[in-house]
């Protein structure tokens, strides 16, 4: 077929033109254009927002949960501790008291008699009674002090209240029984004499003695 054919019978019979008005319809702009499409996608955020809340809501009571715990047996374990610590220096606090007698005995030796005879013996008194003070010290065992001190009813027991004019009133002058105390607790108050401001004379008294 020549050319000029072709032209005359593409112009007689023309090709139809089809019109692109923006191609096939994607499922957003379905979902868009769909209610009910968009009604089930707000229902499906809201419950996965509930979900994630719910799930964060149980992450943090587990959380708090476990922080509780852990808190109880610290405790728990302080309590152990301190118990046991108790334990500790009750059992140290029998058996010091068990041997606080045999200091005495050694003391009441050691202020015995002196002469010749027993001076050896007094030695090896005193090392025993030196090496028996040294491994109660070493368990917090300390002596109350007393004689010259005030009176004070926590770690002195007055036996007699002397009266004098030498020592201020209150003053302890004398020590019959030591005292001991262990990690500050007083285990035996020690045995004392305490001195008392006489009291003044009257004028018919004064009288009297003249």
């Amino acid at each position: 077929m020549s050319t000029h054919n072709r032209e005359k019978n593409a112009k007689e019979h023309p090709t139809p033109v089809v019109a692109l008005s923006g191609g096939p319809a994607s499922p957003a702009d379905s979902a868009e254009s769909d209610p009910a499409a968009i009604g089930a996608s707000g229902q499906v955020d809201e419950a996965a927002s509930e979900q994630i809340q719910k799930l964060l809501a149980e992450k943090q009571e587990l959380v708090n949960t476990l922080i509780q715990r852990q808190a109880d047996f610290e405790n728990y374990r302080k309590r152990v501790e301190k118990e046991r610590q108790h334990d500790r220096h009750r059992g140290v606090e029998l058996l010091v008291e068990r041997v606080l007698p045999v200091l005495d005995a050694f003391d009441r030796a050691l202020a015995g008699s002196r002469d010749s005879a027993s001076a050896e013996y007094m030695k090896g008194f005193e090392l025993i009674r030196r090496q028996l003070w040294d491994a109660l010290a070493k368990h917090g065992v300390a002596q109350i002090e007393s004689v010259g001190k005030e009176f004070n009813p926590h770690f002195h027991h007055a036996i007699e209240r002397v009266e004098t004019t030498e020592h201020a009133d209150g003053t302890v002058i004398d020590e019959l029984q030591p005292g001991y105390v262990l990690h500050e607790r007083v285990l035996r108050p020690a045995m004392v004499r305490v001195a008392t401001a006489s009291e003044p004379k009257s004028a018919s008294a004064s009288q009297r003695e003249n």
